[in-house]
């Protein structure tokens, strides 16, 4: 007899839900949209229906349904609660429970960053491996840490806040977090951007940014491959911060593998490779050939990682 399960991956704006074998096989995927009105109070309820929907469509009983794992915006303790997820209105919620209680089902629960590099480890990027550090350059910077199979969730669920460790303690400006100096404020989309425009204001140099209205990191390095220097600098800039950031947290997990994801991975190359020189140019002897990875499951990591949180 066949068993299944379902990996859902909980967003802002859309809640993406996947539908597997338990062999990792996807069998299919879609969206619901994120009801963040009322605190977010409906979100679970319709993803229980949504559940509900398929198994009736495919015919499945709940008896061969291994169970759900759900990623979440935030913090998760061990036990399902999770610890305020601003961009959900959720404030304390006991998600493995709530939705436990609506489906009849397991529920397991995992920070979305988190689930996402697990995702990598088992069917991506880092398959095979079992020592992951994963980065996720977006709008933010995510990120989750893998050690011996098992993610390093910390005594808060805060573990792999790559984020908003401090690279910059005389930054003045102040990361979304209220600290300053955070490495999302240099590596994100949003800080690459903010880190151009800092670059362009001081000097008067002649640059193709200049003709960009609405400055993006595409455009940016889109220019540094078309051999604009000041374009080139930047991106020399962000795998300086960011490579050296990654040597000091090598150190600490010793992973066998760092994969970069988020929508700022889609540079592919140029970025991988002036991480792994400034990386390997800060880092302890023992790590430098730490082997990097580009993600390779895109906005599908999410539910992977999910399903995968149910298997162990």
């Amino acid at each position: 007899m066949k068993k299944y399960g379902f990996g859902v991956d909980i967003g802002g704006t859309t809640i993406k839900v996947g539908f597997f074998e338990i062999s990792g096989k996807l069998l299919d995927k879609w969206e619901i949209k994120t009801q963040t009105t009322n605190g977010g109070s409906n979100i679970l309820s319709d993803i229980a229906k949504a559940i509900d929907n398929k198994l009736a469509q495919e015919a499945i009983r709940k008896e061969d349904v291994l169970g759900i794992g759900i990623g979440v915006p935030g913090p998760v303790l061990g036990n399902g609660v999770v610890n305020r997820c601003v961009n959900l209105g959720w404030g304390v919620l006991n998600v493995a429970e709530e939705l436990g209680a609506l489906t009849g089902l397991s529920v397991k629960v995992g920070n979305d960053a988190n689930v996402a590099a697990l995702g990598e480890m088992w069917q991506g990027g880092a398959k095979g491996c079992k020592d992951v550090i994963m980065v996720t350059l977006g709008t933010g910077v995510g990120g989750g840490i893998i050690v011996d199979g098992k993610v390093v969730a910390g005594f808060n669920g805060a573990g792999g806040e790559i984020g908003h460790i401090t690279v910059n303690p005389d930054e003045i400006e102040a990361c979304n977090c209220g600290q300053y100096g955070c490495l999302e404020q240099y590596t994100s989309a949003t800080g690459i951007v903010r880190m151009a425009k800092r670059k362009l204001a001081k000097s008067s140099d002649d640059t193709t940014l200049r003709r960009f209205e609405a400055l993006s990191a595409k455009d940016i390095f889109d220019e540094a491959k078309a051999g604009d220097e000041i374009a080139k600098e930047l991106v020399d800039e962000v795998g300086e911060i960011l490579g050296s950031a990654l040597s000091n947290m090598v150190c600490v997990v010793n992973p066998e593998i760092i994969v970069i994801g988020g929508g700022v991975s889609k540079a592919g190359a140029i970025l991988v490779d002036t991480i792994r020189e400034h990386f390997q140019g800060n880092s302890f002897h023992a790590c430098r050939d730490t082997r990097f990875a580009l993600a390779s499951l895109g906005n599908d990591a999410g539910i992977y990682g999910c399903m995968q949180m149910i298997l162990n």
